[in-house]
């Protein structure tokens, strides 16, 4: 479906060139689950920003279901169904949620499926409906409502770019189960970049990336039990110090 190959993303400074994305090699499957995890500054998000046109690649090319689109604009790879979720989503003044679900969706969407495509991200239809995208808005309820109108456009390619920035527990449990939802029902492909376990829980394959490269293509029960062991050794440190001159010994 998505093959990216040998891709490298430079960026001048004043100090001089400096290389966010070295020697980039995937490929992603139709009708799969990615998550992109790594610590801040890998690179997690240039590399989305590449496969949907925003940032540019300094060299390697972008095959998307066979054809080449390193040089598509963000707007030519929207009408092949490639669509993006930003981590700060933008405003749009003078335009009402609802309208924003419309011009988003393919076909026209009558009151009731509207409704459903919020609920689906925590928000009640009846009090959002008519409310315009804009800075009246919380930053969370502008990530449910963009996330909402990238559900609403059943796109082949769907990218999250840390989608449970802002927003509270009861919606994000709701988000991973939407995500599950639209993976299952539209055939759509998710790249989400995320550090959460229960949106790691979703994952065909992690790609973990560091240092603008890809470090390592696995299997979420890998990650999720090297964070177990991280966790553990965590509570067992503070329970160490908690016990400091108290005779406490740890067994680690």
């Amino acid at each position: 479906m998505l093959e990216l190959k040998n891709i490298n993303f430079d960026v001048e400074t004043e100090g001089g060139n400096v290389s966010i994305l070295k020697n980039i090699n995937l490929n992603l499957d139709e009708n799969k689950i990615y998550v992109i995890t790594g610590p801040n500054g890998s690179g997690k998000s240039s590399l989305a920003k590449i496969i949907m046109g925003i940032y540019k690649p300094t060299s390697g090319n972008i095959i998307f279901n066979g054809e080449d689109i390193t040089n598509y604009s963000i707007t030519e790879r929207a009408k092949l169904d490639i669509g993006y979720a930003f981590q700060q989503p933008p405003t749009f003044k003078g335009i009402k949620v609802k309208d924003l679900i419309k011009i988003a969706s393919k076909k026209e969407k009558n009151l009731s499926e509207t409704c459903e495509v919020l609920m689906d991200v925590g928000l009640c239809a009846q009090d959002y409906m008519n409310r315009e995208v804009d800075k009246s808005l919380s930053g969370g309820e502008l990530k449910r409502i963009e996330i909402a109108s990238v559900i609403a456009r059943e796109l082949k390619l769907a990218i999250f770019d840390e989608p449970e920035a802002g927003i509270d527990l009861w919606s994000f449990q709701r988000l991973a189960e939407t995500f599950k939802a639209m993976h299952e029902k539209k055939d759509t492909t998710l790249v989400i970049i995320s550090h959460q376990e229960r949106i790691l829980n979703l994952a065909d394959k992690v790609i973990l990336m560091q240092s603008g490269e890809v470090k390592e293509i696995t299997d979420k029960d890998k990650v999720l039990s090297e964070i177990s062991r991280a966790d553990d050794a965590c509570k067992c440190s503070a329970s160490c110090e908690k016990g400091a001159g108290k005779n406490v010994k740890c067994d680690r």
